[in-house]
C-alpha cells in the first residue's frame, strides 16, 4: 500500500462529493453511463482508462463544463449543506468554481490569464473573495510562487514567458492559493517531458497533503494514479468495470480491461 492510501479511511465519515447515475450521451455515442460514486475530504480519487474511454466527459460533467443527461452530483457545500450543484444557478456555480472548487487543465493556458502577470494569476482569486490590500495580495501571491518553485524574480513576468512546466505550476499555485476543498485535474502532466513530470508530481503531491484538498483525477498514467491517488476507477466505454485502492486494484486487477491496462506498462 502506498503512502497515499494510508492516509484516507473514509469510515463513517460524510462525503464531500457524491455522483449517482450519472449519464452522458452524445447522439447515439455513449460518454458516460450511470456512474456512482462518493469522494471524501482529503481524498484523492484516479479515473483512468484509454482514449474514448468516457473519463474526460466524465470529469466535465462534474466539473460543470457539460450538462449530463441525468443523475446527481451532490457537494457538501459550506453554507448549504449538501446541494446538488447541477441545480444551482449559473452565477452560484461560477462562484463555487471561483472559491470552493479549482480546475487544472491539462494544458496551461486554458488555465492561466497569459497576458496579466505571475503574481496577478495568482492574485485574482484573493480579490474575488473580497481581498482588496495590493501589498497582502502581492505578499500571498509570493508565497505561492515560492511554494511552487518560481523564482520570485518573475513575479511580475507573463506567463507567456514560462516553459511548460512553470506554467503549469503557476496554474496549480493559482488554484490552490484559495485553499479550495476540491479540486478536478485533467491529465495535470500530460505533454510534458518524463523529468519535469517527476518534478511537478513530487510537488503536486506534497501541496495537496499539505492542504488536505480532496481530488479528482483525470489520467492515462497509472504512474501517476499510483503515485498521487488513494482509489482508482477504472473506465471502459462510458463504464465503470472496477475500482478500490489503488495499489489492491493495480497489483490485483480483477477485471480484464485493468489486467490489459496494468500489463501494457510492465
Amino acid at each position: 500500500m502506498n503512502a497515499v492510501s494510508r492516509q484516507i479511511r473514509p469510515g463513517r465519515r460524510q462525503p464531500l462529493l457524491s455522483v449517482s447515475h450519472l449519464t452522458k450521451a452524445y447522439g447515439r455515442t455513449l460518454g458516460c453511463e450511470d456512474i456512482s460514486f462518493d469522494l471524501f475530504p482529503g481524498e484523492i480519487i484516479a479515473i483512468v482508462g484509454e482514449s474514448g474511454s468516457g473519463k474526460s466527459t466524465l470529469l466535465n460533467c462534474l466539473s460543470g463544463q457539460m450538462v449530463p443527461d441525468k443523475g446527481s452530483v451532490v457537494y457538501a457545500m459550506q453554507d448549504k449543506g449538501p446541494t446538488d450543484v447541477l441545480t444551482l444557478k449559473e452565477p452560484e456555480r461560477r462562484r463555487l468554481m471561483r472559491t470552493d472548487w479549482g480546475l487544472v487543465h491539462q494544458n496551461p493556458r486554458d488555465g492561466l490569464r497569459m497576458a496579466v502577470s505571475a503574481g496577478g494569476n495568482i492574485g485574482e482569486r484573493p480579490m474575488g473573495l473580497g481581498a482588496r490590500h495590493y501589498g497582502d495580495i502581492r505578499n500571498e501571491a509570493q508565497d505561492w510562487l515560492t511554494q511552487v518553485e518560481i523564482d520570485l524574480s518573475r513575479t511580475d513576468h507573463h506567463p507567456k514567458t514560462f516553459s511548460g512546466g512553470m506554467q503549469q505550476r503557476l496554474q496549480i499555485a493559482r488554484i490552490l492559493v484559495t485553499r479550495p476543498r476540491l479540486v478536478f485535474m485533467d491529465e495535470p502532466t500530460g505533454g510534458l517531458d518524463v523529468s519535469v513530470q517527476a518534478r511537478l508530481l513530487d510537488l503536486l503531491r506534497g501541496l495537496v497533503m499539505n492542504i488536505g484538498v480532496a481530488v479528482v483525477l483525470v489520467t492515462h498514467d497509472l504512474s501517476v494514479a499510483r503515485l498521487l491517488a488513494h482509489r482508482i476507477i477504472v473506465m471502459r466505454r462510458g463504464n465503470i468495470v472496477e475500482t478500490g485502492l489503488t495499489d489492491q486494484v493495480l497489483d490485483d486487477p480483477h477485471h480484464p480491461y485493468t489486467q490489459l491496462l496494468v500489463s501494457s506498462v510492465l
